[in-house]
């Protein structure tokens, strides 16, 4: 079977691919590098709700 690079584009093998999903170690360094670096973000979605204080324990508490 072959598949996409994501970060290149290159086709390659899947079986064997030490790097797989990427073509080489150079694709996925540099794609972990862009997670370092926060290029690549997953959104926080926001609820619309209020959060019910009255279940919060108090400061004091624990």
């Amino acid at each position: 079977m072959k598949a996409k690079c994501p970060a290149c584009k290159k086709i390659v093998e899947w079986e064997g691919n030490s790097w797989r999903p990427f073509c080489s170690e150079r694709c996925k360094m540099l794609d972990f590098g862009n997670w370092l670096n926060e290029k690549y973000r997953i959104d926080a979605v926001e609820d619309d709700e209020e959060v019910d204080t009255d279940i919060l324990p108090d400061k004091g508490q624990q």
